[in-house]
């Protein structure tokens, strides 16, 4: 479903407009207005989307609660939406785990691991789905294949066999994107996530057709922050090139973002050079001598993967702060007394915030997704603001962060110019799958030396759970800002000398 717009999109996108609504209009801890929203989404007395209007409302109810930061509740719990609400209103309030979540009642139950025959089944003399069955679970009923499901093992022999094709597996859309296999099914048979294995990468909830899965958001919070005095800085992730349409271009990203109520943006790109040249060193003094390979640290996902799934080659993952950590930290030196959101693709960006150690550095985090339900709040329109000169100071490699192999081509390219005798292999993987094939790999000796980069999301931050554009469109996009930029490669930014300070 990545890159299109569907009913789903449509109810988070007004969901996010009008906490955001809720949030820009608060006053005095009175926010009894949340029990009236659920009637604005869902109009009238006829279900759109599903089989009642009650349930569709009850479904939106838990999707404002998980907007603001708070809890998701079952069926079973009975009162107001906003109880508890209050909890929302703290300042410092970060995301409590989980991150995401399941709405149980919005869950379609779908087939898990299934294989079926469909209507395509044309009754054939040869039959050779019975054939190659090993467990006898295939037969010929009223001149049709049928599947005993108690016999089926789910080997896919009959799948591969029928050359009508038409016997087909029937996995959960959720279960299917999720790279570490942390969705299973519960007792009436209803999504659960094992948050033991969970990242936070969001592919299951920008997979879930029914929009039955949610990860929490900080609208609330932030703009309660850009309400008050404290000066609030945007901190925008390279992926946002064309993620809010034609009209918003990056000479009206200062207009826009202050029309919200911030004080400035920044480009996280900055941050992303001064990792690439922090990530240089640390591979070209560790491997191979200390490290058999080292794994780049800028994917939250992909680390927390890899640390959780290979724990004793943890240490083979960098240990270069992120750029969203760095610019956190570059914009904090500046101006100690900020507050500084990161607004980016990436639902474990939300994670990562919310680490101890990360905390003092950024104080929210906000997906493309749930900006723009800012924007929708605010009324802002992107052709009426004015154009200026962006801020120069990111290289064209430091905004390549943002598509797979961009990464580790911008820490090569400084190694190269710096240690020009010192050869980099590189391996790259997108999606946490083939992530962790690539460690597997790794770890069996395949790559010796190498520069691994890892990527959680299909085509990397681009195709993160909290985009607003097809991958293929945000990568072409990124690639014209990259070709863009004032100098190329991480090692000419001018932001260099304050990477040891950043870093202490």
């Amino acid at each position: 479903m990545r890159g299109i717009y569907t009913s789903v999109n449509d109810i988070r996108k007004m969901v996010f407009a009008e906490v955001a609504r809720l949030s820009y209009n608060y006053q005095d801890g009175d926010l009894r207005e949340m029990e009236n929203i659920p009637y604005r989404i869902i109009l009238g007395e006829e279900s759109t989307y599903r089989d009642s209007v009650f349930l569709e409302r009850a479904i939106v109810k838990e999707r404002m609660r998980l907007a603001m930061g708070l809890p998701v509740r079952s069926a079973a719990e009975h009162a107001p939406v906003s109880h508890g609400a209050e909890e929302a209103i703290k300042p410092e309030k970060y995301y409590q785990p989980p991150l995401v979540n399941v709405i149980k009642f919005a869950c379609h139950k779908c087939p898990d691991n299934k294989v079926v025959v469909t209507d395509q089944c044309q009754g054939c003399l040869a039959h050779p789905c019975v054939e190659v069955c090993p467990k006898g679970a295939v037969s010929i009923v009223n001149g049709r294949s049928f599947i005993d499901q108690e016999k089926c093992i789910k080997c896919g022999r009959c799948i591969q066999a029928c050359q009508y094709n038409a016997i087909l597996r029937m996995e959960r859309p959720c279960s299917k994107a999720c790279g570490v296999k942390a969705i299973h099914s519960d007792e009436f048979d209803r999504a659960e996530i094992d948050q033991e294995k969970c990242v936070s990468c969001g592919m299951c909830l920008a997979n879930c057709p029914f929009g039955a899965i949610a990860d929490k958001a900080q609208i609330f919070q932030t703009i309660q922050a850009l309400r008050s005095e404290t000066p609030v800085y945007a901190a925008i992730a390279p992926a946002f090139a064309g993620q809010m349409g034609p009209d918003m271009t990056p000479g009206k990203l200062r207009a826009a973002f202050q029309a919200l109520g911030f004080t400035d943006v920044v480009e996280v790109a900055i941050g992303a050079d001064l990792c690439t040249l922090q990530e240089a060193e640390d591979f070209v003094n560790e491997v191979p001598e200390k490290l058999p390979f080292m794994g780049t640290s800028c994917c939250p996902a992909w680390s927390v993967m890899a640390k959780k799934t290979f724990p004793e080659y943890a240490e083979c993952i960098s240990m270069a702060l992120t750029p969203m950590v760095l610019t956190g930290r570059m914009i904090k030196k500046e101006h100690p007394d900020c507050k500084v959101a990161f607004i980016g693709p990436c639902a474990a960006k939300k994670l990562e915030a919310s680490r101890r150690s990360v905390r003092s550095d950024i104080d929210f985090v906000l997906t493309f997704e749930e900006v723009m339900g800012m924007f929708e709040a605010k009324e802002v329109d992107f052709k009426a603001l004015p154009s200026e000169h962006r801020p120069h100071g990111a290289s064209g490699d430091g905004r390549g962060f943002a598509v797979s192999g961009g990464v580790a081509e911008a820490v090569a390219a400084v190694i190269k110019e710096k240690y020009p005798n010192r050869e980099v292999k590189i391996e790259k993987a997108e999606g946490l799958e083939n992530c962790k094939k690539m460690l597997q790999m790794a770890k069996s000796g395949k790559y010796p030396g190498y520069l691994l980069e890892g990527m959680a999301c299909p085509g990397g931050c681009v195709g993160g759970a909290g985009t607003l554009v097809p991958i293929n469109k945000a990568a072409a996009a990124v690639k014209k800002e990259k070709q863009g930029s004032t100098s190329k490669h991480a090692y000419e930014s001018k932001f260099g000398d304050l990477l040891p300070e950043i870093e202490e």
